[in-house]
C-alpha cells in the first residue's frame, strides 16, 4: 500500500511554510482530504481551502483527531498553545509523530509540552521551499523510530531537498548557512546590479544581469552536485564549477584576486560564525519562552 494512503497530517499554523508544505504535498499526490489546517486565521483558513482544497478550522484540537502526523509550523511564542491541543486528543488515537518547523525549540521541550511517546522531529526549512526548491535540515533523537523518520521526511521533501543532522546543535549552523543563507545571495547579486550600475549600465539590465546570472549559477551548481559529484565533496565539486569559469590571466581571475585581497574567505566565515551564534542565543530564549504555557 503507498504510504500516503496510511497518512493524516495535520498543520498547527497555516502561514508561509505550512503552505510551501501543503502544495508540495498536493503536488506529489497525498489527496487533499488527507491534510487538516489549525489556523486561527480566517483569511489564511479561506486561502488554503480555496487553493487545495484541505480541511481548515479554528479549532485545533478537530483538526488533530485521527492524525497520524502533526506539523507545528507556528512561531516559538505561540507554541505552547497550540501543542496544548494535543492533549485534547481522544484515547486511543493513533501514535503521533510531531515534526516542529518552530524555530529554536528543542525536542526536550517540545517533549515536555507534549502527550508522552509521541515521536519528536526537528525541522529547520529555508525560504526555497516556497517555490519547491528548498532544503531542510532534519534532526531526531536516536530513539526515535523508523517510521516516524520516513514520515518526517516524507513531508519535508515536499517542500525539497533534506539532510539528516548528527547533532541538534547542528540546526544551528544549518540556520546560518541555508536558513540565513538566500540572503547572502541576494546581497551580492544587489552589489553586483549596484556596482554595474555606478560603472555605466542601465539599472534594469544591471538587476536582470545579476538576477539571471545567480538562477543560472544555481543551476549548474545543482547539477555539478547532484549529478557529477558522485564520492566527491560537495566543496571540491563547487571549486570545480568556480575554476570552470575562470580563465588563467582572464577577468574572473582578475574579479577573485580582489575578493580575495579583501579577506573574503574569511569575512564569509565570520558571518556564518555570527549568524550560527546568535541562531543559539535565539533558541535558549525561544525555548524558554515558548512552550512554557504548554502543559507539563
Amino acid at each position: 500500500m503507498d504510504d500516503w494512503q496510511a497518512e493524516q497530517i495535520a498543520f498547527l499554523g497555516g502561514g508561509n511554510m505550512a503552505r510551501a508544505l501543503i502544495a508540495g504535498l498536493v503536488r506529489q499526490g497525498l489527496p487533499a482530504a488527507r491534510i487538516r489546517v489549525g489556523e486561527p486565521r480566517e483569511a489564511l483558513r479561506s486561502e488554503l481551502m480555496r487553493d487545495f482544497g484541505v480541511q481548515a478550522a479554528a479549532d485545533n484540537a478537530a483538526m488533530l483527531a485521527g492524525a497520524t502526523l502533526v506539523v507545528l509550523a507556528v512561531k516559538p511564542q505561540d507554541a505552547g498553545p497550540a501543542l496544548r491541543a494535543l492533549h485534547d486528543c481522544p484515547p486511543g488515537e493513533p501514535t503521533l509523530t510531531l515534526l516542529s518547523i518552530a524555530a529554536g525549540l528543542t525536542i526536550a521541550s517540545l517533549a515536555r509540552a507534549s502527550p508522552p511517546d509521541i515521536s519528536i522531529v526537528r525541522a529547520m526549512p529555508n525560504r526555497p521551499a516556497l517555490v519547491g526548491a528548498g532544503v531542510t535540515g532534519l534532526y531526531a533523537s536516536e530513539d526515535t523510530p523508523q517510521a516516524a523518520r520516513l514520515a518526517a521526511e516524507r513531508v519535508a521533501r515536499a517542500a525539497g531537498q533534506v539532510v539528516w543532522l548528527r547533532q541538534e546543535a547542528e540546526l544551528d549552523l544549518v540556520t546560518a548557512l541555508s536558513g540565513s543563507g538566500p540572503a547572502y545571495f541576494f546581497r551580492l547579486a544587489e552589489q553586483l546590479a549596484g556596482a554595474a550600475t555606478s560603472l555605466g549600465l542601465a539599472a534594469e539590465t544591471a538587476q536582470l544581469l545579476a538576477v539571471e546570472t545567480l538562477y543560472g549559477a544555481g543551476l549548474l551548481a545543482h547539477r555539478a552536485v547532484s549529478e557529477g559529484a558522485s564520492g566527491k565533496e560537495p566543496r571540491s565539486t563547487l571549486a570545480a564549477e568556480r575554476i570552470a569559469v575562470t580563465s588563467r590571466g582572464g577577468t574572473t581571475e582578475a574579479a577573485l584576486r580582489v575578493l580575495d585581497e579583501g579577506g573574503f574567505d574569511a569575512l564569509v566565515q565570520r558571518a556564518l560564525q555570527a549568524a550560527a551564534a546568535r541562531s543559539a542565543e535565539l533558541a535558549g530564549g525561544a525555548d524558554a519562552r515558548g512552550v512554557n504555557a504548554a502543559p507539563r
